[in-house]
């Protein structure tokens, strides 16, 4: 069956560049775990390399999304112009691999107008179909009130914004996550812990901040099946007793608003445990390529658990094409790599 993967990551060789050279204590320091080996290369290519990696893992589409921290932590003027020359790369790659990429939209969220405007550039390309964001760009959240037109835009555009984590800011790390060898440290504040709960965190503020109740339309995406906001839901629901200006209690939200990507973390339990607390409507594929690298047998072996050949094929791209408003291939054709063939 067809097969559709959100959240695959890629940089520029300037926003490479200029993320390392962003003076101490600004410097994002996850930056440092793009280079593992051969990672710097693979996420420097939106070419025939990641085709190829598609095509073994049986991946008909990607929907490209800038490795983190993206230009959110960069001074607005260098936000803007980063942020403008990715959005013109990835539509040059999606020109050139109209049937097997699309991407989504990178804003320099230092600048709120700014990405605003860019984001209006970017919507009457096909190439672009949501938005990638983070929790925070600087001190800033995104549920402070600078954001609330872009989110509207958003929300106006059907661009679904896939909230992706990012590194504590330091006076947290300080706080909590600071006192061992370097590499643990930063390993504790970014895909150890510290990345999930600052994603989570995120997401709930925009729920209390009543983002969903002025923007109905909006909707995010979590990866890694929730950021942790799923297993903890019905405490999280709590807050619905004190967070009276709300329309509807905090959970209900999660319904209506949020969708879940697995994030390469392609774990049959984790679908159980998801379905439990949304439907099989809000859930997407992501393999978060390169840093996760799954084969055909894995994906196969995953979208086998589900005993309803209909649900597979929503996980499987129907959810992705609804979301990202992604057309579907004519009956017959063929655009990628074998397809994975059902079970019977």
């Amino acid at each position: 069956m067809r097969v559709i993967t959100i959240e695959e990551h890629w940089t520029t060789p300037g926003l490479d560049r200029a993320l390392r050279a962003q003076p101490l204590p600004f410097r994002d320091e996850s930056v440092a775990l793009n280079d593992r080996g051969d990672l710097p290369a693979r996420l420097l290519d939106v070419g025939e390399q990641r085709i190829a990696a598609m095509d073994a893992a049986g991946v008909d589409v990607q929907v490209l999304s800038l490795a983190p921290p993206g230009t959110h932590g960069l001074p607005p003027r260098e936000a803007v112009a980063l942020s403008r020359e990715a959005n013109d790369l990835a539509s040059e790659a999606v020109g050139r691999h109209p049937a097997r990429l699309r991407a989504m939209t990178t804003l320099p969220m230092s600048d709120p107008d700014a990405a605003v405007t860019e984001l209006e550039r970017t919507a009457g390309s096909a190439a672009h179909v949501g938005i990638m964001s983070y929790g925070r760009s600087g001190d800033r959240p995104l549920d402070d009130p600078a954001y609330d037109a872009l989110l509207g835009t958003a929300a106006a555009l059907g661009r679904p914004v896939f909230l992706h984590p990012q590194i504590p800011p330091n006076a947290v790390r300080d706080a909590s996550y600071r006192g061992f060898d370097p590499t643990v440290e930063l390993a504790l504040a970014t895909f150890g812990w510290g990345w999930h709960l600052e994603a989570g965190l995120a997401a709930l503020r925009l729920i209390l901040r009543g983002t969903f109740d002025r923007h109905p339309d909006l909707q995010i995406v979590l990866g890694h099946w929730g950021e942790m906001l799923l297993f903890a839901l019905d405490r999280v629901d709590s807050l619905s007793h004190v967070a009276t200006h709300l329309d509807r209690r905090v959970a209900d939200y999660f319904r209506t608003n949020v969708h879940l990507a697995t994030s390469g973390m392609l774990t049959p339990r984790l679908l159980r445990h998801a379905l439990d607390f949304t439907s099989v409507d809000r859930i997407l594929l992501s393999g978060d390529y390169p840093f996760h690298r799954f084969d055909a047998a894995t994906l196969t072996a995953f979208l086998g658990t589900l005993a309803d050949p209909e649900d597979r094929h929503k996980i499987a791209h129907a959810n992705a094409e609804a979301l990202y408003r992604l057309e579907s291939p004519s009956p017959g054709a063929h655009d990628g790599p074998a397809h994975l063939f059902e079970r019977p």
